[in-house]
């Protein structure tokens, strides 16, 4: 039996299997470039991936003789130990979901395999004089080098990643602290370890509040804030003699996904609906009632506009009856039940959130391969705001002298919304404009809506939405127009 060739067929099912990990779960999934707690784990995989590549390359039509057979071994040695401390590392920033830890223990038994039939082969090598000699292996040879050229690229993408995650870090520093309350007040959020709950929290914890979160993820809560906050991974684990002054609710399954099924529709719901009735019934049972509850929704609420229609939706306009409409109704509704208990309920219907995470890495990508342009039509408008915007916002609903509401109870809803709203293609060519790429490329809708369904509407459909309340109360946008808020961020 050639060990060497079966040792050369099981990196060529790594290449596969490593490709199907990084692309479905480092990249879509679980956007790790994306993630600022990723920092350490993208260094990792930056250089473990540099050292496949190597491996993959140089193993697929030479053979390692003499001291080359040595680098080989010591190549093996350190990528063991990385992948080591890559195991602890992502034990302690996040919870991998379950394809992921099989995936990795599937990658671990198969490199454990090829590098024990390689290894079997390095006594004769090494006994062989200095040299790398040419043995290509057909197809196979070819495939392997393509594997190593494709790991090499994705370990340079992860190292690009961690430099741009550190600048992000440096921005986010330079940028005004955000001021909630002059005094220390405790405060409750729900969906603290998503896009916007990280920075929301963490500027919570900046400006010296007491903060409790709410979380299916207690070990991923607890390192992304250092502990500095406290962790509970049901409302009735949150005792009702505990006193919270400002609830703040943005939990909630990512809408952009899997196509819109009924048990993805059931998830959606129960993920947000269900979740904020076990928020009020905590409010009925609780002692001393917190003072505000801040209530996410989303600019879903008014359904979709279609094209060549200009007319800005304001919080008074009516809502639809298509599915992302009745899910941000009955949101609101279950969210509004509060006010009975003299609790003031403010909803945020969030558009889309321009920042490091969210939506916009992947709107981004491929303007920066210069391949952006219209996506169908490009005349969809886009209603966007800036995360430092809405973290301001939410600092301005805070206030006890912010209520722009007839309601008795003080329920009031509020676009979270930049006063520009821009058609889709307008955006992508300010954003093919501050990365210095072209944005000519039309993409088709047709096949994005046989992809996803329903919710292609989100992409191909649009709504031009106004901040009416926020702007009634005096609130000032540091990034009121599309350009400055990219500039700010690329």
């Amino acid at each position: 039996m050639n060990t060497h060739l079966l040792a050369l067929e099981l990196m060529a099912a790594q290449g596969i299997l490593g490709a199907f990990d990084t692309i479905y779960h480092h990249e879509i999934t679980e956007a790790l470039p994306n993630r600022n707690s990723a920092k350490l784990e993208l260094s990792i995989h930056s250089i473990r991936a540099l050292i496949y590549s190597v491996m993959f390359v140089g193993l697929s039509a030479w053979q390692w003789n003499g001291t080359w057979a040595l680098i080989l071994m010591a190549l093996f040695s350190v990528e063991i130990m990385l992948t080591l401390w890559d195991f602890v590392i992502e034990d302690k920033t996040r919870l991998l979901p379950a394809t992921e830890r099989v995936t990795h223990t599937i990658l671990a038994i198969n490199a454990g395999a090829f590098i024990t039939l390689l290894a079997i082969n390095a006594p004769e090598w090494m006994a062989q004089p200095n040299g790398l000699v040419w043995e290509p292996y057909g197809l196979l040879s070819v495939f392997l080098f393509l594997c190593g050229i494709g790991v090499g690229l994705s370990g340079i993408r992860d190292g690009i990643a961690v430099m741009s995650l550190r600048k992000n870090t440096q921005r986010d520093k330079e940028l005004a602290p955000v001021v909630f309350s002059d005094i220390t007040e405790s405060v409750l959020v729900t969906g603290a370890t998503g896009f916007i709950g990280q920075k929301l929290v963490t500027a919570l914890l900046a400006d010296g509040q007491q903060v409790t979160v709410l979380t299916r993820n207690l070990k991923t809560a607890a390192w992304t804030f250092d502990g500095q906050v406290r962790c509970i991974g049901e409302m009735s684990d949150l005792p009702a003699t505990q006193k919270i002054d400002v609830i703040i609710n943005l939990a909630g399954a990512r809408i952009l996904g899997w196509r819109w099924s009924s048990k993805r529709k059931r998830e959606l719901r129960a993920s947000r609906i269900s979740l904020t009735e076990k928020v009020v019934q905590w409010i009925a049972n609780a002692e001393q009632k917190p003072r505000l509850l801040i209530s996410a929704s989303a600019i879903g609420y008014y359904g979709i506009q279609q094209e060549n229609d200009d007319t800005v939706l304001t919080e008074d306009s009516p809502s639809s009856s298509i599915f992302m409409s009745q899910l941000c109704q009955d949101w609101e509704a279950a969210a509004k039940a509060a006010g009975e208990y003299d609790v003031c309920v403010k909803c945020t219907r969030f558009g889309m959130v321009l920042g490091h995470q969210g939506a916009l890495p992947m709107m981004m990508l491929p303007i920066k391969l210069g391949l952006g342009g219209p996506l169908g039509t490009g005349k969809q408008w886009i209603s966007w705001i800036h995360i430092n915007d809405l973290l301001r916002g939410i600092a301005h609903l805070w206030q006890p002298n912010t209520q722009h509401s007839a309601d008795p109870s003080g329920y009031q809803a509020y676009n979270f919304t930049a006063p520009e709203a821009v058609m889709q293609k307008e955006f992508s060519k300010i954003a093919g404009q501050v990365l210095h790429r072209p944005s000519a490329f039309p993409t088709p809708g047709e096949p994005m809506r046989f992809a996803l369904g329903e919710q292609s509407d989100i992409l191909l459909e649009g709504q031009r939405v106004g901040p009416d309340h926020l702007k009634a109360e005096g609130f000032n946008f540091n990034y009121p127009d599309v350009r400055s808020a990219l500039e700010s961020l690329y």
